[in-house]
């Protein structure tokens, strides 16, 4: 059963695990989509196909917040938020060096290679390179690794893993990105914490917040996520 954290008629909110995929890929496995379908079926007693609309996509290895339509007019709707930035999201990583500012935002040039499914950071402006920004804060440290809360201010591939690699700050089992070991469930140390937006079709304000995974590293931060 997938962690619903916001339900209504018009958009479904879970929390997604690391290693789900929220869309089909060329393994096949069963994605965080077909799960949804299944639980809207069984409890809404539902016949033939589901309807829900994928807004926008997590890494496979990231946790956190993910945002589904259950109609037409609120994927239409959430697309355009998105597309606009009048969704806000809040991620929460764990690294293993301190940044060098307490609190600063930070803009790189992504270039994305497809073949390697990788984004490489640059300083300055390079052919095929997309313009990335985010803004970060340092708000917990334990012995050996480092709690941050960014925002996002471009949407594009990779982005998070691959401007804090640029950085010297690696997250935690972000093997691919420059960490020297994997995490016993495959899975980063990368959430999608919290997510802010009007709702496409009520209009009220929607403030969703995702606890962290279950382990040894996110549970020593509870208190400041509290």
């Amino acid at each position: 059963m997938p962690e619903i954290l916001y339900e209504d008629n018009h958009i479904i909110i879970v929390n997604k695990k690391c290693g789900e995929i929220v869309q089909g890929d060329k393994t096949g496995d069963i994605t965080l989509a077909d799960t949804v379908k299944e639980y809207i079926k069984q409890k809404y007693n539902k016949p033939g196909n589901i309807f829900l609309g994928i807004t926008h996509r997590l890494d496979r290895p990231t946790s956190g917040i993910v945002i589904f339509a259950r109609t037409s007019k609120a994927l239409t709707r959430l697309n355009k938020m998105f597309s606009e930035q009048k969704i806000h999201k809040t991620y929460l990583t764990v690294v293993n060096n301190k940044p060098p500012e307490l609190k600063d935002t930070i803009t790189h040039y992504l270039v994305r290679n497809r073949k390697q499914n990788k984004s490489y950071a640059y300083e300055k402006e390079v052919k095929n390179a997309k313009k990335a920004s985010l803004s970060y804060e340092l708000i917990g440290n334990s012995k050996d690794y480092y709690l941050l809360k960014i925002q996002l201010h471009t949407g594009r591939h990779h982005q998070i893993r691959a401007q804090f690699a640029k950085l010297g700050c690696y997250i935690k089992g972000d093997l691919k990105y420059g960490f020297p070991r994997s995490n016993p469930d495959g899975g980063i140390h990368l959430h999608a914490y919290k997510v802010e937006f009007i709702h496409p079709v009520k209009k009220d304000p929607v403030i969703v917040k995702a606890k962290p995974p279950d382990n040894v590293l996110w549970n020593y931060f509870t208190d400041i996520l509290a």
